[in-house]
Protein backbone atom coordinates (compact mmCIF):
# COMPACT_ATOMS: atom_id res chain seq x y z
CA UNK A 1 0.00 0.00 0.00
CA UNK A 2 1.32 3.37 -0.73
CA UNK A 3 0.64 6.85 -0.52
CA UNK A 4 1.57 9.47 -2.80
CA UNK A 5 3.76 12.23 -2.31
CA UNK A 6 1.15 15.67 -2.51
CA UNK A 7 3.52 17.29 -5.12
CA UNK A 8 1.11 19.49 -7.22
CA UNK A 9 3.07 20.05 -10.59
CA UNK A 10 1.90 16.71 -11.72
CA UNK A 11 -1.95 16.51 -10.83
CA UNK A 12 -4.86 18.47 -12.57
CA UNK A 13 -7.49 16.44 -11.12
CA UNK A 14 -9.01 14.82 -8.05
CA UNK A 15 -10.97 12.06 -7.47
CA UNK A 16 -12.79 11.22 -4.29
CA UNK A 17 -14.21 9.27 -2.41
CA UNK A 18 -17.55 9.90 -0.33
CA UNK A 19 -18.19 7.68 3.11
CA UNK A 20 -15.20 7.81 5.22
CA UNK A 21 -13.21 10.16 3.35
CA UNK A 22 -15.04 13.27 3.36
CA UNK A 23 -16.55 12.39 6.54
CA UNK A 24 -16.78 9.60 9.46
CA UNK A 25 -19.19 8.19 11.03
CA UNK A 26 -19.02 4.87 12.95
CA UNK A 27 -22.52 5.17 13.51
CA UNK A 28 -23.57 5.32 10.11
CA UNK A 29 -21.71 2.41 9.35
CA UNK A 30 -23.41 0.69 11.94
CA UNK A 31 -26.52 1.49 10.34
CA UNK A 32 -25.80 0.50 7.34
CA UNK A 33 -24.51 -2.35 8.09
CA UNK A 34 -27.65 -3.54 10.03
CA UNK A 35 -29.68 -2.11 7.10
CA UNK A 36 -27.41 -4.73 4.50
CA UNK A 37 -28.17 -7.32 7.19
CA UNK A 38 -32.12 -7.35 7.23
CA UNK A 39 -31.65 -7.63 3.51
CA UNK A 40 -29.87 -10.61 3.93
CA UNK A 41 -31.98 -12.03 5.98
CA UNK A 42 -34.84 -11.91 3.53
CA UNK A 43 -32.23 -13.57 1.00
CA UNK A 44 -31.26 -16.41 3.82
CA UNK A 45 -34.97 -16.56 5.88
CA UNK A 46 -33.38 -16.26 9.05
CA UNK A 47 -32.82 -13.18 11.71
CA UNK A 48 -31.32 -10.57 10.95
CA UNK A 49 -28.42 -11.26 13.50
CA UNK A 50 -27.77 -14.10 11.88
CA UNK A 51 -27.74 -12.89 8.32
CA UNK A 52 -25.25 -10.48 9.42
CA UNK A 53 -22.87 -12.79 10.93
CA UNK A 54 -23.13 -15.04 7.77
CA UNK A 55 -22.74 -11.75 5.49
CA UNK A 56 -19.45 -11.49 7.86
CA UNK A 57 -18.72 -14.52 7.33
CA UNK A 58 -18.96 -15.29 3.45
CA UNK A 59 -17.59 -11.71 2.92
CA UNK A 60 -14.31 -12.59 5.00
CA UNK A 61 -13.71 -15.82 2.70
CA UNK A 62 -14.02 -13.76 -0.51
CA UNK A 63 -11.75 -11.55 0.60
CA UNK A 64 -9.34 -14.63 1.21
CA UNK A 65 -9.58 -16.09 -1.91
CA UNK A 66 -9.71 -12.74 -4.09
CA UNK A 67 -6.95 -11.43 -2.20
CA UNK A 68 -8.22 -7.95 -1.59
CA UNK A 69 -10.80 -6.87 0.20
CA UNK A 70 -14.68 -7.29 -0.93
CA UNK A 71 -17.68 -4.45 -0.87
CA UNK A 72 -20.98 -5.49 0.24
CA UNK A 73 -22.14 -5.40 -2.95
CA UNK A 74 -20.24 -8.49 -4.01
CA UNK A 75 -21.01 -10.27 -0.85
CA UNK A 76 -24.98 -9.54 -1.60
CA UNK A 77 -24.38 -10.91 -5.27
CA UNK A 78 -22.88 -13.64 -4.08
CA UNK A 79 -25.95 -14.78 -1.87
CA UNK A 80 -28.32 -14.24 -4.44
CA UNK A 81 -29.42 -10.50 -3.95
CA UNK A 82 -28.50 -7.42 -6.22
CA UNK A 83 -26.84 -3.88 -6.01
CA UNK A 84 -30.42 -2.34 -6.46
CA UNK A 85 -32.09 -3.79 -3.97
CA UNK A 86 -29.37 -3.49 -1.50
CA UNK A 87 -29.74 0.14 -2.27
CA UNK A 88 -33.29 0.34 -1.99
CA UNK A 89 -32.97 -0.73 1.45
CA UNK A 90 -30.47 1.41 2.39
CA UNK A 91 -32.35 4.57 0.44
CA UNK A 92 -35.39 4.03 2.39
CA UNK A 93 -33.82 2.66 6.07
CA UNK A 94 -31.06 4.94 5.95
CA UNK A 95 -30.99 8.63 7.64
CA UNK A 96 -27.52 10.44 7.25
CA UNK A 97 -28.98 13.85 8.54
CA UNK A 98 -29.09 12.25 12.06
CA UNK A 99 -26.21 10.16 11.78
CA UNK A 100 -23.61 11.94 10.49
CA UNK A 101 -21.42 15.33 12.16
CA UNK A 102 -20.09 17.44 9.47
CA UNK A 103 -16.36 18.63 9.89
CA UNK A 104 -16.36 22.05 9.11
CA UNK A 105 -12.88 21.91 7.96
CA UNK A 106 -13.83 20.17 4.76
CA UNK A 107 -16.17 22.24 2.84
CA UNK A 108 -13.05 25.14 2.98
CA UNK A 109 -10.39 22.82 1.74
CA UNK A 110 -13.18 21.72 -1.27
CA UNK A 111 -13.47 25.25 -1.94
CA UNK A 112 -9.46 25.96 -2.26
CA UNK A 113 -8.89 22.77 -4.14
CA UNK A 114 -11.87 23.94 -6.69
CA UNK A 115 -9.62 26.93 -7.75
CA UNK A 116 -6.85 25.16 -9.09
CA UNK A 117 -7.66 21.42 -10.06
CA UNK A 118 -10.96 19.98 -11.48
CA UNK A 119 -12.45 18.02 -8.38
CA UNK A 120 -15.04 15.11 -9.17
CA UNK A 121 -17.00 12.22 -6.63
CA UNK A 122 -16.80 8.82 -7.27
CA UNK A 123 -19.14 6.89 -4.47
CA UNK A 124 -20.19 3.22 -4.09
CA UNK A 125 -23.39 5.13 -2.75
CA UNK A 126 -26.55 5.54 -4.39
CA UNK A 127 -27.63 8.88 -6.16
CA UNK A 128 -30.13 9.47 -3.23
CA UNK A 129 -28.34 9.00 -0.21
CA UNK A 130 -25.23 10.94 -1.89
CA UNK A 131 -27.37 13.71 -2.58
CA UNK A 132 -28.64 13.64 1.01
CA UNK A 133 -25.02 13.47 2.23
CA UNK A 134 -23.73 16.23 0.17
CA UNK A 135 -26.85 18.23 1.38
CA UNK A 136 -25.96 17.51 5.19
CA UNK A 137 -22.42 18.42 4.81
CA UNK A 138 -22.84 21.68 2.46
CA UNK A 139 -20.72 19.97 -0.37
CA UNK A 140 -23.49 19.93 -2.91
CA UNK A 141 -21.53 22.20 -5.25
CA UNK A 142 -18.20 21.46 -4.70
CA UNK A 143 -17.75 19.10 -7.27
CA UNK A 144 -17.83 19.22 -11.23
CA UNK A 145 -19.12 15.99 -11.43
CA UNK A 146 -20.62 13.52 -9.57
CA UNK A 147 -20.26 9.64 -10.07
CA UNK A 148 -22.48 7.36 -8.23
CA UNK A 149 -23.30 3.32 -7.96
CA UNK A 150 -26.98 4.52 -9.56
CA UNK A 151 -25.07 5.54 -12.70
CA UNK A 152 -24.11 1.96 -13.59
CA UNK A 153 -24.57 -0.60 -10.80
CA UNK A 154 -20.84 -1.41 -10.85
CA UNK A 155 -19.38 -1.19 -7.44
CA UNK A 156 -16.09 -0.33 -7.16
CA UNK A 157 -13.24 -0.81 -7.84
CA UNK A 158 -13.73 -1.59 -11.89
CA UNK A 159 -11.57 -0.80 -14.68
CA UNK A 160 -14.09 0.39 -17.75
CA UNK A 161 -15.25 3.27 -14.56
CA UNK A 162 -11.82 4.10 -13.97
CA UNK A 163 -10.85 3.86 -17.48
CA UNK A 164 -14.41 6.07 -18.36
CA UNK A 165 -13.47 8.62 -15.53
CA UNK A 166 -9.82 9.47 -17.32
CA UNK A 167 -11.40 9.64 -20.70
CA UNK A 168 -13.79 11.81 -19.69
CA UNK A 169 -11.54 13.94 -17.78
CA UNK A 170 -8.51 13.96 -20.52
CA UNK A 171 -5.74 13.55 -18.33
CA UNK A 172 -3.19 10.54 -18.33
CA UNK A 173 -3.49 8.67 -14.93
CA UNK A 174 -0.08 10.58 -13.41
CA UNK A 175 -2.14 13.67 -13.40
CA UNK A 176 -5.53 12.59 -11.76
CA UNK A 177 -4.94 12.10 -7.83
CA UNK A 178 -7.47 9.24 -5.82
CA UNK A 179 -8.21 10.06 -2.63
CA UNK A 180 -10.17 7.53 -0.55
CA UNK A 181 -10.55 5.53 3.17
CA UNK A 182 -10.05 2.35 1.55
CA UNK A 183 -7.09 1.12 -0.23
CA UNK A 184 -8.51 -2.04 -1.77
CA UNK A 185 -11.91 -0.56 -3.07
CA UNK A 186 -10.48 2.84 -3.67
CA UNK A 187 -7.29 3.10 -4.58
CA UNK A 188 -5.32 -0.07 -5.31
CA UNK A 189 -6.72 0.03 -9.22
CA UNK A 190 -6.51 3.58 -10.05
CA UNK A 191 -2.37 3.30 -8.58
CA UNK A 192 -2.20 -0.21 -10.74
CA UNK A 193 -2.96 2.13 -13.80
CA UNK A 194 -0.46 5.06 -12.63
CA UNK A 195 -2.24 7.29 -10.87
CA UNK A 196 -0.88 8.85 -7.56
CA UNK A 197 -3.19 7.79 -4.84
CA UNK A 198 -4.00 9.08 -0.68
CA UNK A 199 -5.15 6.97 1.69
CA UNK A 200 -7.25 9.20 4.09
CA UNK A 201 -9.24 7.65 7.57
CA UNK A 202 -9.70 10.63 9.19
CA UNK A 203 -10.46 14.48 8.42
CA UNK A 204 -7.15 15.27 9.77
CA UNK A 205 -5.46 12.94 7.01
CA UNK A 206 -7.85 14.33 4.22
CA UNK A 207 -6.18 18.07 5.69
CA UNK A 208 -3.15 16.86 3.94
CA UNK A 209 -4.39 18.46 0.72
CA UNK A 210 -3.82 21.61 1.88
CA UNK A 211 -0.16 21.12 1.24
CA UNK A 212 -1.05 21.03 -2.77
CA UNK A 213 -2.28 24.19 -2.28
CA UNK A 214 0.70 25.46 -0.40
CA UNK A 215 3.00 24.66 -2.73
Amino acid sequence: MTTTRLENNNIRAIVFDLDGTLYVSHEFENALWDSVSRYAAELLGTEPDEAGRQLRAIRQRLSEERGSAQTLAVTIQFMGGTIQEMHRHFAEELDPEQLIQPDTRVKPLLEKLGRFYTCWLLTNNNQRLTGRILSHLDLEHSFQKIITISDSWRPKPDLEILERILSELGEPPQKVLFVGDRYDIDLHLPEQIGCPVLLTKTVDELMQLENLIQQ
